[in-house]
């Protein structure tokens, strides 16, 4: 039989959206739990340097990550190391059932469960990533000032990202499968514009070459997709821009979604379609997938939160949660 527990504040994810709105939750007297999720601490966990973390010149991403859960446990957030795999959001308390077999019934629901790159699924990708292969080169084009590096994508975002690492890069080349891009006019115009990208057409990526102590990337081995014939093309680093996906698969058809997925939120607010839950970081955000904005928006949810928990407290015949 599943135990079944009450929390006024649940949160689910741990990466720094969830861990700020359980920060902000905890000083707000809320009590929140957390439900760690597959992989605690989010996606920095699994980087290496972050440096545009405010307050760090450069910090490892575990290490960050590993700062916020010391933060939330000094603060007396419970953490949970489970997983939700079912959720009821159609009356309140809502409730979450877990991997492990807990029931919990919460009163406001923070949502924080991220989103995920795809990636190409090469092995030496996975071995490489950190090392020269990047999902985003917001967080890591600094490290390629003055390099050669390459984007894998035809859409808005590899055209953004390529055009972005030109104020590093000494040459971007965007490689796509297709012999059109599917970004919009004005990205393609600007792209094809610049004088340090180039772009090569019908091809896709069939391996990474590591350089020899297998620290960072020598080559890319390419094939053409119309001919089958392989090139070899020298680059310091990969930049995979081919999507992601958000971890929202729990929710659908309870919550108001964008065509890709991701959760409708109010402007200028993280209140979704249903009152009481709250969604912040990129489960929600498919543009900009900061640490900092996925914390802000942690903030936001939890002020949110208590606000709405409050108004809820005053109505007329309703005792306190």
């Amino acid at each position: 039989m599943s135990e079944e527990r009450s929390t006024r504040l649940l949160i689910l994810g741990s990466g720094p959206a969830g861990a700020t709105a359980a920060i902000y939750g905890a000083r707000a007297a809320l009590q929140p739990v957390v439900i760690q999720g597959l992989q605690p601490g989010g996606q920095l966990t699994i980087t290496t340097e972050v440096e545009n973390w405010p307050g760090d010149t450069s910090v490892l991403g575990p290490d960050l990550m590993a700062r916020m859960e010391a933060q939330m446990r000094h603060l007396g957030v419970e953490l949970v190391a489970d997983v939700a795999t079912a959720v009821d959001l159609r009356h309140r308390p809502f409730r979450v059932e877990t991997d492990g077999g807990l029931v919990f019934r919460a009163e406001a629901l923070v949502i924080a469960t991220g989103a995920t790159a795809r990636w190409l699924g090469l092995p030496a990708e996975a071995k490489l990533r950190g090392r020269g292969v990047s999902a985003c080169a917001t967080c890591d084009g600094f490290f390629f000032r003055d390099r050669h590096v390459a984007v894998v994508g035809g859409g808005n975002s590899a055209v953004e990202e390529a055009l972005f690492l030109t104020n590093f890069a000494r040459q971007v080349t965007l490689i796509h499968r297709r012999d059109r891009l599917r970004a919009d006019a004005t990205n393609q115009r600007r792209l094809f514009a610049h004088p340090k990208i180039a772009v090569i057409w019908n091809a896709v990526v069939t391996d990474i070459e590591a350089t020899p102590d297998g620290m960072g990337v020598a080559a890319l081995h390419l094939a053409d997709t119309r001919t089958g014939a392989f090139r070899r093309l020298p680059v310091d680093g990969v930049f995979v821009a081919i999507g992601h996906d958000p971890a929202t698969g729990l929710f659908r058809g309870q919550l108001e979604m964008d065509a890709a997925g991701y959760i409708v939120t109010a402007p200028d607010s993280t209140a979704t379609s249903v009152p009481g839950v709250f969604a912040a970081g990129d489960v929600k955000d498919r543009h900009f997938r900061q640490a900092v904005t996925a914390a802000g928006m942690g903030c936001m949810a939890a002020l949110e939160a208590e606000r709405f928990l409050a108004a809820q407290a005053q109505e007329p015949g309703r005792e306190a949660a």
